[in-house]
């Protein structure tokens, strides 16, 4: 399968992800954090995020700045969990990523962008100080 193809099917995929979306309600302000790929540059692919009211955030070719968040998730997310599993099905894999994300990640995996804290805890701690946030 040549790149442009794959990127085809990429883009099918998004769309049909996005039509499935329909019943339910997307939060607003959502942001999708793609890379450079001609997939998500397309024309069509950048309407259609548009419509679903997603705004696209992709800095110039090799910068990296407003997607390390991100990047620094999958990162770890393939080297702690993805890289150590076989997924025999799609459900099995998504299962064990939401489960990893939601039970560990967020909850208990200490990051160093939060002083080495888990995201649970820093934002109780930022409830704690910020008591109208809450």
């Amino acid at each position: 399968m040549s790149l442009w193809q794959r990127a085809q099917v990429q883009t099918l995929l998004w769309q049909e992800t996005l039509s499935s979306t329909r019943d339910f309600q997307l939060i607003a302000g959502l942001i999708h954090h793609p890379d450079q790929g001609s997939q998500y540059t397309d024309q069509a692919y950048q309407l259609l995020l548009k419509d679903h009211g997603i705004r696209a955030s992709m800095n110039g070719a090799g910068s990296w700045y407003d997607n390390a968040p991100m990047e620094s998730l999958f990162g770890t997310l393939k080297s702690e969990l993805v890289h150590h599993c076989v997924f025999h099905t799609r459900d099995e894999a998504k299962a064990d990523v939401f489960f990893y994300i939601e039970s560990f990640y967020n909850r208990r995996r200490r990051h160093s962008a939060l002083d080495y804290l888990s995201p649970e805890a820093y934002e109780q701690l930022l409830y704690q100080h910020e008591p109208t946030l809450a």
